[in-house]
């Protein structure tokens, strides 16, 4: 998801999409572990998202 469109949501938005990237972190890992994972860079994508969420919520919080 662009950053862009990150930015139009609300806080709430950001809290509930942070805590679904992090379970699906999660899940990749473990089927990472388990080499069941067909391409790493997924995890890769979430880390990202995950680090774009903080970046809003911290933000907001400062501002």
């Amino acid at each position: 998801m662009e950053f862009k469109e990150l930015q139009t949501k609300s806080l709430k938005e950001w809290h509930t999409m942070l805590a679904d990237a992090r379970e699906k972190l999660r899940q990749l890992r473990f089927k990472d572990a388990n080499k069941q994972l067909g391409t790493v860079r997924d995890i890769r994508k979430e880390r990202q998202l995950i680090a774009r969420l903080l970046t809003l919520i911290n933000k907001n919080k400062n501002s």
